[in-house]
């Protein structure tokens, strides 16, 4: 069963898991467009980390940036290669979703990379859909920008 929940970046399955997703960028993407992201960079106020585990390992992560305009960032989505297909992204998305819900935060963005199917699969089928790009971002041949309007839960 798998279970998500909001965590500290600083752990070394953590760490394992944002080299992982590095290594997945650099084998997509030529270097001037990746962008590095570490336990630190994860650790402020605005950003909430949500780490998908079976039993007590952690199988995959991803990052809520608030932005504080009642929108938030989905950022660096990863599920360990072992364990994709495995539902972890969608629960992943869910976990993100009911937190913005319960933060009224009314809109997910994301962006993802054209050559990264599997991702865009798995947002679309999760409900987003193509928006512009959004700050900081700009239009970019590599990227897609997605959006999800998130229902206020009572």
């Amino acid at each position: 069963m798998i279970k998500v929940a909001v965590e500290s970046p600083h752990q070394d399955e953590i760490a394992a898991l944002l080299r992982q997703s590095d290594a997945v960028a650099a084998a997509l993407y030529p270097g001037a467009f990746r962008r590095a992201i570490t336990p630190a960079s994860l650790d402020v106020p605005e950003v909430s980390l949500f780490v998908a585990r079976i039993a007590e390992h952690a199988i995959g992560c991803c990052a809520l940036l608030d932005r504080g305009d009642g929108s938030a960032e989905i950022k660096r989505m990863i599920v360990d290669e072992a364990h994709r297909g495995s539902g972890a992204g969608a629960a992943l998305l869910a976990a993100l979703e009911a937190e913005a819900a319960q933060r009224s935060i009314h809109t997910l963005l994301l962006e993802v990379g054209i050559r990264n199917e599997a991702a865009y699969a798995l947002y679309c089928r999760a409900g987003f859909t193509p928006c512009a790009a959004f700050a900081p971002y700009k239009p970019a041949p590599i990227s897609r920008f997605l959006a999800k309007s998130v229902s206020a839960k009572g």
